[in-house]
């Protein structure tokens, strides 16, 4: 069988994980595997296309296949899964050669039902999903995961404690740890890990940041430097997450702001771009009050 792999997002950004296991799994049947393009790859068996981002423009151009799989959160598909055989295949990294990590969940699903958030309806109830033995490339000692919400699970704390232990190994959970769970005994296994290149947690309401400022306090009493802890900011409410940020600035921890984008991929508004602007460019941010940049 000829199959064809098509990362509507683009195969230049970040690794589509789900593509990388299903080529896997086909040249584990026997079957040819390469990404599609329309004017170089003929007639294939089967093509599989991935979107993750409702943002994306969809791939426009005809594809000469048997068969054509869609699926991703960017198609709006809450419903599809990879069948366990698949989900639990080491992904092909050669479909990405500049990929220097190993991506994997440890965790899927999440404890939190956030409004801005498809996970709970895409990947429901917290679950353990894959040992980091299992996920780790024995060509890097760089891990990057993508669990939503590991410290709310027993078996994904285990396994960030393993990585500890076992020394050599830096990680990233580029999705952003619940402030809210982090006591003192999970900071001091936190503090424990290497971090590349950051410890990243989410502040994404007024709410949030009591609890933020209560994680990285007893990170730092852990051992953390402040600076190696990164905090994401949605930005909705144009002042409210101005406020937020600058909470975030006096506790001495990177940010990233993100302007909010609905399920339906709508723009963010002007604001929110310059608020994020300012924010994320920090030539500016450390030189320039916002009400000066507006």
């Amino acid at each position: 069988m000829r199959v064809g792999l098509i990362d509507v997002d683009g195969h230049s950004g970040f690794p589509n994980l789900a593509l990388m296991k299903l080529s896997a799994w086909h040249k584990k049947q026997g079957d040819s595997v390469e990404w599609y393009s329309p004017m170089f790859s003929g007639h294939v068996d089967r093509v599989y296309m991935s979107k993750v981002f409702t943002f994306t423009n969809d791939f426009e151009y005809y594809i000469d296949a048997d068969e054509v799989i869609k699926a991703g959160t960017g198609y709006k598909d809450y419903t599809t899964v990879l069948p366990d055989e698949i989900e639990h295949t080491f992904p092909d990294y050669t479909l990405y050669p500049n990929c220097e990590y190993a991506i994997g969940f440890l965790t899927r699903g999440c404890i939190r039902n956030c409004p801005w958030c498809v996970v709970p309806k895409k990947e429901g109830k917290l679950r353990p999903n894959e040992e980091w033995e299992n996920i780790k490339r024995s060509d890097s000692d760089w891990i990057t995961f993508l669990d939503n919400n590991v410290l709310a699970s027993d078996f994904g704390l285990k396994q960030i404690e393993e990585i500890s232990k076992a020394g050599g190994v830096k990680i990233d959970f580029n999705q952003g740890m619940d402030a809210r769970l982090i006591d003192d005994s999970i900071a001091k296994i936190l503090a424990k890990c290497q971090w590349k290149p950051y410890l990243r947690i989410s502040c994404d309401t007024t709410q949030a940041i009591r609890p933020v400022e209560d994680a990285v306090n007893r990170l730092t009493k852990a051992g953390m430097k402040p600076y190696k802890i990164f905090s994401y900011a949605l930005v909705q409410d144009v002042d409210e997450a101005h406020e937020r940020i600058m909470a975030l600035n006096k506790m001495g921890i990177e940010i990233f702001a993100q302007p909010y984008r609905d399920f339906d991929g709508g723009e963010p508004t002007r604001e929110q771009k310059r608020l994020a602007r300012w924010c994320n460019m920090k030539a500016i941010f450390n030189t320039v009050k916002w009400e000066d940049y507006k």
